[in-house]
């Protein structure tokens, strides 16, 4: 799914992975800034327009309504977790654990990224009104897309005899749980990470290691 044409709201709550123009992008990394530096009603088509330098009219085009727009901004935010494509990833065993260990590397700069930090704790705030769009879209663009997609990869291994485990999704929070680990929690608490847990890479290699142990074929 493209959001190259005008969506609905309701289309942008799906979990399908989308993909944006190298313009598009641009523009939603000015949206992600005006989001996080100042909360939800920031995020205006004026605004929006104004910083990025582009027309409201290429925004409509693009994104739809402000809905649309807020969606897309999420969605693009959960796009930064990169997957590889199976038959890539799938070749070899090698070649496979190399792959699960740039997708944890990656989740974790997503997760424990300042702008991913902000648009949670943003979405924390608003917890008690009704009609939490953000919430709902972290949920489903940002969390949902990115575990589905997950799951596939360690069904793919799967697959290929190189994991063995019963339920991709309990696997897959296994997984979850080692590399991000309490750090996620702290940093929406205000604590800083250690600098230990600041060597993402090494971060992940741990987190894959002790996965394996417990799921490698």
């Amino acid at each position: 799914m493209s959001f190259a044409a005008s969506v609905e709201f309701s289309d942008a709550t799906s979990s399908t992975p989308v993909t944006f123009t190298p313009r598009q992008e641009a523009v939603l990394e000015h949206a992600l800034t005006l989001l996080v530096e100042g909360g939800e009603k920031a995020l205006t088509t004026a605004g929006l327009a104004r910083t990025a330098n582009c027309s409201k009219e290429s925004l409509y085009k693009w994104f739809g309504d402000r809905d649309g727009l807020l969606a897309a901004v999420v969605a693009y935010q959960a796009s930064k977790v990169r997957f590889p494509s199976e038959a890539g990833a799938t070749s070899d065993a090698e070649t496979y654990r190399t792959h699960v260990n740039a997708f944890v590397e990656a989740l974790l700069e997503v997760l424990f990224g300042e702008t991913s930090v902000a648009l949670n704790r943003l979405s924390i705030g608003q917890s008690n009104r009704e009609g939490n769009r953000l919430g709902q879209l972290l949920l489903v663009r940002g969390k949902h897309m990115i575990s589905t997609r997950a799951r596939s990869l360690l069904e793919a291994g799967r697959h290929k005899n190189f994991l063995r485990f019963d339920d991709a999704n309990t696997a897959y929070q296994v997984l979850y749980g080692l590399a991000v680990r309490d750090v996620h929690i702290r940093l929406l608490l205000g604590d800083a990470a250690t600098p230990a847990e600041q060597d993402l890479k090494s971060q992940a290699q741990t987190a894959v290691e002790q996965f394996y142990q417990l799921y490698g074929a």
